[in-house]
């Protein structure tokens, strides 16, 4: 079984960069203190780590 991360939308998109308002969108997040749960790969990772200031990960589960 593939490990996965939850991922929660701490941040507002208003006022950002484009590219940081995609990067929302791409993990599946819109809406304030929604979470999502994702395949912990390199590129989710990368996702995370682009906008840390929005999103927080509560949680990895293996």
């Amino acid at each position: 079984m593939a490990k996965t991360i939850v991922v929660k939308q701490i941040g507002s998109p208003i006022r950002r960069p484009a590219k940081q308002r995609q990067t929302l969108i791409g993990l599946g997040l819109n809406k304030m203190h929604k979470t999502r749960e994702l395949e912990d790969t390199p590129s989710v990772r990368g996702m995370v780590n682009k906008i840390p200031h929005l999103v927080e990960i509560v949680e990895e589960r293996s």
